[in-house]
């Protein structure tokens, strides 16, 4: 997980230098769809910015959430993580012997 996080963050990032490269380069030029255009994207650019900051603090809140969950419960969260692999395994399981796979 902490893969496609990274991988996100980078795309992220590289989408908004790609803005910001793309506003500075039009700066000088003139034209109102072209003003109208650098205003829209600029306007999206803060929204985006603004958005995933709002995605990383719930992201955050709820990884603390979950580790303090685990510290205060840890044979509950232990026999749940057993539980579920149990069940998915036998789903898989299920699936492949339906079609012999």
């Amino acid at each position: 997980m902490n893969n496609q996080t990274q991988a996100i963050r980078n795309d992220l990032g590289q989408l908004a230098d790609d803005a910001h490269a793309l506003l500075t380069a039009t700066a000088g030029v003139a034209g109102e769809k072209v003003g109208e255009a650098r205003q829209r994207l600029a306007a999206a650019l803060e929204r985006s910015k603004a958005f995933y900051g709002r995605v990383r603090e719930r992201a955050v809140a709820g990884a603390k959430a979950a580790d303090t969950a685990v510290h205060e419960h840890p044979y509950q969260a232990i026999a749940l993580g057993v539980g579920v692999g149990t069940l998915i395994g036998y789903l898989i399981a299920r699936r492949c012997g339906r079609h012999g796979d």
